[in-house]
């Protein structure tokens, strides 16, 4: 059994290192238009044997349900679970309940990936011990399989190294050899801080992904652009008002 796991914080919490972009209400919209659309974009994915979303919000579990996807309500506690015991509570609510052989997270805010991305994906989950597919922007992940599901923790939070790195340097050490690296640019892209969602429009409009709730969204909520600061430097840039 090959399971996709979607773990997604309560609306409350969401995208808190974006409050410096959006209010609170904002950021609850992003958030309701981020799922809608991976709910479509999972609508024409039929690979898996189960798509569990897990959240503690009641709205986000009513969305899934429309899209007929499995909503799991997170029981949520204080002081709150570090996000790597989110992940193992739903890895063995997979295992325990819907019999999981292999595992594979992925997460809300991969706002370009494509269904064939989840295809590729669950063919290299069914031979490798591990996939993995790097985040663009940091030494993170954004999408974790593991076959089987127990065979290493994850590090997303891990003290003082980054999750890809913390998380190869245990498998190797572990031994684990079959580890395959999916490179790909849209299931890596995700959104995490301002520089990300100026991106995440221009993207959008190049991949011809207009009709999205979220493009809809920045076309109408996002107040900043993007502008290079070094004509011959791509790498140099700050973001501005949009005028």
């Amino acid at each position: 059994m090959s399971i996709l796991l979607i773990p997604i914080a309560p609306l409350s919490r969401t995208k808190s290192r974006l409050r410096d972009c959006f209010s609170v209400d904002q950021l609850r919209d992003l958030t309701i238009a981020m799922f809608k659309d991976l709910g479509k974009t999972l609508a024409q994915v039929d690979c898996f044997d189960q798509k569990i979303v897990y959240c503690n919000t009641p709205e986000i579990l009513e969305i899934a349900n429309n899209y007929d996807l499995i909503g799991i309500k997170e029981e949520l506690t204080i002081p709150p679970k570090s996000f790597d015991n989110v992940i193992k509570d739903l890895n063995n609510i997979a295992i325990k309940h819907y019999n999981a052989e292999q595992t594979i997270f992925s997460f809300l805010d991969l706002i370009l990936i494509s269904a064939e991305n989840f295809y590729e994906i669950n063919t290299l989950i069914k031979k490798n011990q591990l996939v993995i597919c790097p985040a663009i922007h940091s030494a993170g992940i954004s999408i974790l399989g593991r076959n089987p599901p127990e065979i290493i923790s994850s590090y997303f939070s891990h003290p003082n190294k980054p999750s890809l790195i913390a998380l190869l340097n245990n498998a190797y050490n572990r031994g684990i050899d079959k580890i395959a690296i999916y490179d790909s640019f849209r299931a890596g892209f995700d959104i995490d801080i301002k520089q990300d969602l100026v991106l995440a429009y221009e993207y959008l409009k190049i991949l011809k992904l207009m009709d999205t709730e979220v493009f809809r969204f920045l076309k109408s909520n996002l107040k900043y652009s993007i502008k290079k600061i070094d004509a011959n430097n791509n790498r140099s840039f700050k973001i501005t008002e949009r005028k």
